[in-house]
């Protein structure tokens, strides 16, 4: 992309000045030059040379950055609770931390499951004894969590954050060896506020 780069800081640019920048003969590039305008990475104007195309815009660019931002960019701090912890220590910490989904896990540190906003208010109304239950009564176990790890793509966690019509997921990473294949450590969360903040910090650097 060397030709893209120069073209965009010297445009309008003819083929001999970049030949001359590149110290390669004209007839070298010719045939890059004809690649990157037909890919639409340049343009080309009888007489004036060469300037950006479409797909060598800052736009372009900037759309391109987002779409390979990773979820271990962006990610927040896990909220985590124990699956022996009671439902009133969960609602406790729900209403401290400010969020609508608890992450659980087991004693080794495990993802084990996750209890939402949703699932401690239908489980203590109108159930006084509620409050003394753990949380693993009531969680959406592991199998049926969906989650992230942080290499993933923040575009494919908001895809799955949307399928699934949830506030946040879990972006967990293997556990060490020796354990099951299935075990994953909890290392962060990634919210819908994470990815439209990273948005907004976007924007604000324009």
């Amino acid at each position: 992309m060397d030709i893209v780069n120069i073209v965009k800081k010297h445009a309008p640019i003819t083929g001999d000045q970049i030949a001359e920048m590149l110290n390669v003969s004209r007839a070298t590039l010719r045939t890059d030059l004809s690649k990157l305008v037909i890919l639409d990475y340049i343009d080309a104007k009888p007489k004036v040379g060469y300037f950006l195309g479409k797909r060598g815009t800052p736009d372009r660019e900037e759309k391109l950055r987002l779409l390979e931002m990773k979820v271990g960019d962006v990610h927040g701090v896990p909220v985590i609770i124990r699956e022996t912890t009671t439902i009133h220590e969960a609602v406790v910490s729900l209403f401290l931390e400010n969020v609508g989904t608890l992450i659980v896990t087991d004693a080794d540190g495990h993802l084990a499951g996750i209890v939402s906003r949703k699932d401690l208010l239908k489980v203590t109304l109108g159930n006084p004894s509620a409050s003394s239950m753990p949380v693993s009564m009531i969680m959406t176990r592991r199998p049926n969590v969906t989650t992230v790890q942080p290499e993933d793509t923040v575009l494919d966690a908001a895809r799955k954050i949307i399928a699934q019509q949830i506030d946040s997921l879990p972006v967990v990473v293997p556990s060490a060896s020796g354990q099951p294949v299935e075990s994953w450590k909890v290392v962060g969360r990634i919210t819908k506020t994470n990815i439209i903040k990273m948005l907004l910090d976007r924007v604000a650097e324009e």
